[in-house]
């Protein structure tokens, strides 16, 4: 699997790169930075003993539960290799794709890119047929993938790329794993302006996993498309709809920061029936930043979201959540909120039709069996 130092989980991770530092804009906000690394900080010291610390996500350690995996993950594991991306020409490859086109069809083995620090200026898919391929970032300075398509953007064929087609990185691929890795789209967001969705990560396959990753955008930053995915010590930034999708997905521990200038969503949950397997569930996160947030809207018309012991800045509004101006839907979404704390977690102004979890309501959403993880989810070392 991963070495544990590799992984950069307690090493102060962001914290110490002044070349990443240096690297923010003037548009985004050093002192939110700061105190998302403090907030992460102050997480790791409630800590207990390093054994608790080194526990994986799955909830047991390397050498247990290995027989829970799905055999096709348990071979890819035992036959894994690395190569190298740099763009000095020190290691196997100069950008990324040249890596990933150097992986044949239909993959079976764990590729691990370990990719140096750098600003790769690259659009990435991983197809279907590309399956266990892992990026791995330097911890200390996680290198930046970054692009600035938008859905109205001209694609090869001549044609409006729209959504779907303007992110920055889009996995097609299961099985995919990305540490410590910047994703951006720098496509700003013009209020009024229609077609100005600008994806800097969509996931499409499924049993994918991010851990300690930043993804920066502004309309649409992170497409949670299908699948089963989880996201451990993630930044995420938006202004609108900044988490969306069809998607089933667990987020540990995140840091969610709007830079909405007015009023905006955090999720766009598009759970189209009743029947459907999806939804998004926030455990231990933080929601802060700029403007007025919505925590999710009825993007379908059974959507489904719930945040859990997360803290809630003021910039959450009373209502809480939006059914995007179609009451039928009041009564047919799941939206919940279970232990949560923080100014914006005040549940006298809710909107009727939320949920106030009981602990036996919040169980199914509080852990990575939410996403099946036992299966899938390995230890990071």
């Amino acid at each position: 699997m991963y070495r544990i130092s590799d992984f950069g989980l307690f090493r102060g991770t962001y914290s110490s790169s002044s070349s990443f530092s240096s690297s923010w804009s003037s548009e985004r906000s050093v002192a939110d930075y700061k105190r998302w690394v403090s907030w992460n900080v102050q997480n790791y010291r409630k800590k207990t003993t390093l054994k608790a610390e080194l526990k994986s996500p799955a909830g047991y350690y390397q050498n247990e539960a290995v027989d829970s995996l799905d055999e096709r993950l348990k071979k890819a594991e035992m036959n894994k290799m690395r190569i190298a991306v740099s763009q000095d020409g020190s290691g196997d490859f100069t950008t990324i794709s040249q890596a990933l086109n150097a992986i044949p069809p239909r993959n079976t083995r764990r590729v691990i890119i370990n990719i140096k620090p750098g600003v790769y200026r690259e659009k990435i898919n991983i197809p279907r047929s590309m399956p266990f391929v892992t990026l791995f970032g330097d911890a200390d300075d996680p290198p930046t993938i970054t692009g600035n398509d938008t859905a109205s953007g001209t694609g090869k064929n001549g044609k409006p790329l729209r959504t779907f087609q303007s992110a920055t990185v889009a996995v097609e691929a299961n099985y995919f794993v990305a540490l410590n890795i910047k994703f951006e789209n720098t496509a700003p967001h013009v209020v009024g302006f229609r077609k100005g969705q600008a994806v800097a990560v969509r996931i499409s396959g499924s049993k994918a996993a991010f851990y300690n990753c930043s993804f920066y955008g502004t309309q649409d930053t992170l497409y949670d498309h299908k699948g089963l995915h989880y996201f451990y010590n993630c930044f995420i930034q938006g202004s609108v709809d900044f988490i969306f999708g069809y998607g089933r997905s667990f987020y540990e521990k995140c840091y969610l920061h709007s830079t909405a200038k007015k009023v905006a969503f955090l999720t766009a949950q598009k759970r189209t029936t009743s029947s459907l397997e999806s939804g998004f569930s926030f455990k231990d996160s933080v929601v802060t930043g700029s403007g007025q947030l919505y925590l999710g809207r009825a993007w379908g018309d059974y959507s489904r979201v719930v945040f859990s012991y997360t803290f809630m800045d003021k910039i959450v509004l009373p209502q809480g959540w939006s059914d995007w101006g179609d009451q039928k839907r009041d009564s047919q979404v799941y939206y919940g909120e279970y232990k949560c704390s923080g100014p914006g977690a005040n549940l006298k102004g809710r909107v009727a039709w939320a949920r106030i979890l009981s602990d036996e309501e919040a169980q199914p959403f509080i852990g990575t069996y939410y996403v099946d993880g036992d299966t899938w989810l390995i230890s990071p070392n």
